[in-house]
């Protein structure tokens, strides 16, 4: 299984880049997967410092990361320009490590740990 993770300038890019790749397949009914993708995750825009707030207000804003986020997992390797190699990563694929990308050889055992 190949994980990438992917960081375009927004979610227009994103799409048009993943539909150039065949890894959406646009139809009349919206987009599903393409052949060989097991997943498409839009993690969207990722926060890199926690906004902090009292009863509701804004104290400080939350600071994001430049981009617009999406993990796929697929059979085959697809070259992405957008693919980043983040060490703390947001999200993980059930039954991958947190940090896994690229090509997945090792699968986490039933306690967590490869």
């Amino acid at each position: 299984m190949n994980i990438a993770k992917l960081n375009y300038t927004d979610k227009e890019t994103a799409i048009a880049d993943l539909l150039e790749k065949g890894v959406y397949i646009e139809t009349e009914e919206g987009l599903i997967y393409g052949q060989g993708i097991h997943a498409i995750v839009e993690i969207g825009k990722v926060i890199k410092t926690q906004g902090t707030y009292d009863e509701g207000n804004v104290i400080t804003e939350p600071v994001y990361a430049d981009g617009y986020a999406y993990d796929v997992m697929s059979e085959q390797e697809i070259v992405f320009e957008s693919e980043i190699y983040p060490v703390d990563c947001v999200h993980s694929f059930a039954g991958y490590a947190q940090n896994a990308d690229g090509q997945i050889n090792d699968i986490l055992d039933e306690q967590g740990t490869i």
